[in-house]
């Protein structure tokens, strides 16, 4: 693939578990849902709903909550510390960094907005609303839009291979699994679940515990004249 001269480098990563220590579903379904709720995750890995159904059967059962009771699980997700200025390092480094999230961006907002972090993010759009709960939806435009987990992460890294130079990605579910084949291997940050479907196919990544690894890594890259995917 031809580098681009003048192009920036992107970090294209995930959000729930990688720029956070949870996940917001694990949260709400641990602090707000009863013991007897459905396991709506269990039916998605046992292949009976997709990740997106799960995701918005979780949300719509947080109805009986107001919404300040949900902004207070948002922010125990545990945010990376620190990282309006992990991104500014990146981007005085030439590094853009995109979100892509198959969660929602009502809670994805409530987190960066606090952290006073604008960045690109992809994820489904949603809305609280009282009685009905997280309201979650996919996409509008097709343009990156996935009938099973709502965003098609893959589909925003093929794109930021024709606008950008370097391209690297870090995840840890399921869903990110089709993202993360696209990269070259020492651009492949995974952890958990992520990282034990790519051992499965024998694709190497490397390991992080928090995000703030993924980004020294990535600041600690040699400019290069050659983009490799």
């Amino acid at each position: 693939m031809a580098q681009h001269p003048d192009a920036r480098d992107v970090l294209i990563t995930d959000l729930d578990g990688t720029l956070t220590e949870q996940d917001f579903y694990a949260l709400v379904v641990e602090r707000l849902l009863p013991s007897d709720a459905p396991d709506h995750f269990a039916a998605f890995r046992a292949g009976e709903v997709t990740h997106f159904e799960a995701l918005r059967r979780i949300f719509a059962a947080l109805a009986d909550h107001d919404e300040d009771e949900v902004v207070e699980v948002v922010h125990a997700m545990g945010l990376q510390p620190n990282l309006a200025a992990l991104v500014a390092r990146l981007r005085a480094a030439g590094w853009d960094v995109v979100i892509v999230s198959a969660g929602c961006d009502w809670y994805i907002r409530h987190l960066l907005d606090a952290a006073g972090v604008d960045v690109e993010v992809h994820a489904n759009p949603g809305r609280f609303v009282a009685g009905q709960g997280l309201v979650m939806q996919r996409p509008a435009s097709p343009r990156f839009r996935s009938e099973t987990v709502g965003v098609d992460k893959a589909a925003v890294v093929r794109d930021a291979f024709d606008r950008y130079g370097r391209v690297a990605f870090a995840g840890d579910g399921l869903p990110d699994l089709p993202a993360a084949r696209l990269v070259a291997d020492h651009r492949r940050f995974a952890r958990g679940d992520l990282a034990r479907a790519a051992a499965d196919e024998g694709l190497p990544t490397r390991p992080f515990e928090r995000w703030a690894e993924v980004a020294e890594a990535v600041l600690a890259e040699e400019p290069t004249s050659e983009c490799t995917p």
